[in-house]
């Protein structure tokens, strides 16, 4: 079990002061003097302690509300999440707070003292929060976890995902099995399309051409990797690119140039979005069930909140290579 959260008494007690003089300390500095403040201070961030903004406002410890952290709601892999995630918590009577990170590790830590700090009943994140100052809170926490989308042997507390490595390595190997050998990358610059990337050029054995672009990745985006690619790799006969939706640039961008896709160059995607089946050609992508990844967070959480041992804190969802005509040869 995880222990129980710090209180504002713990911090006191700790610090040798009045409950009045942490709670000043904390809050109105100003009034007590820069060695009980600096000493309270370093107490609470030793502790782990997080105000509890609703303090004196709840009958219950219960607050029914999940909140649930993304990088950027508008990245099409995420919404089958979001969604199933909503619904499944609204069948329990419990309302979700979404918050956008944008690939930003400072506002990522700021959001998730706002989400503690407000005492919500459980947290879920799209990613791995490491070994980061706001994941060494949560542990210290009592509030429920579920990080998503990524797979790691040392969560914060619970895990819905896959994994990323083993992705890039399954695209190479596919590219390898149609025999192309001269290909190219187009990737966001965010930690998991990285990663996806370092495994995929392991798994071909030799240094792949790259075009990077800023995360989150995009059509506009996509066009510009794939003018990229095209101009200082002309020979390429495949290329692999980190979203769909940066996937939709490049195959608009080799159209545009005059390349038949997939006759002159294929192109594969990443994340299963809706549309990639309805682009012309349709795009071949590696599919992941979000939605499931949002039940099964769900799951966990409410098995937490009934107070239920979670036997097997990691599950893999798994992925799959849907091929489709971009890269149907």
């Amino acid at each position: 079990m995880k222990p129980k959260s710090i209180t504002l008494h713990d911090v006191a007690r700790e610090a040798g002061v009045s409950l009045i003089t942490a709670s000043r300390a904390l809050g109105n500095p100003g009034r007590v003097s820069q060695a009980t403040a600096a000493r309270v201070q370093a107490v609470a961030a030793q502790m782990g302690y997080v105000p509890n903004l609703l303090a004196g406002g709840l009958k219950t410890r219960r607050s029914r509300t999940v909140a649930a952290l993304m990088p950027i709601v508008s990245v099409p892999q995420f919404l089958p999440t979001i969604q199933a995630l909503t619904a499944a918590l609204d069948r329990e009577g419990y309302q979700l707070i979404l918050g956008q990170a944008g690939y930003d590790r400072s506002r990522e830590a700021a959001l998730l003292d706002a989400m503690m700090g407000r005492r919500v009943d459980g947290i879920v994140v799209a990613g791995m929060l490491g070994d980061s100052p706001a994941a060494q809170r949560l542990r210290q926490s009592d509030i429920p976890v579920v990080e998503t989308w990524e797979s790691v042997e040392n969560p914060v507390d619970m895990v819905v995902g896959f994994s990323h490595r083993q992705v890039g390595r399954a695209v190479a190997e596919y590219f390898l099995g149609k025999g192309w050998t001269r290909v190219g990358l187009a990737i966001g610059d965010d930690r998991r399309a990285v990663m996806r990337a370092d495994a995929f050029r392991a798994a071909m054995g030799r240094e792949v051409p790259t075009a990077v672009v800023p995360a989150p990745s995009s059509v506009a985006s996509g066009r510009r990797a794939c003018a990229e690619l095209l101009r200082n790799h002309p020979g390429l006969q495949a290329i692999c690119c980190s979203s769909d939706g940066l996937a939709e640039g490049v195959l608009t961008e080799a159209r545009v140039q005059g390349w038949r896709v997939p006759e002159d160059v294929a192109v594969c995607g990443f994340g299963g979005a809706d549309f990639s089946a309805h682009l012309a050609p349709s795009l071949t992508t590696v599919h992941v069930d979000g939605a499931r990844i949002g039940e099964l967070a769900a799951q966990l959480l409410m098995a937490r909140f009934a107070g239920q041992e979670i036997a097997e804190r990691t599950i893999d969802v798994g992925f799959e290579i849907v091929e489709r005509e971009s890269t149907r040869t």
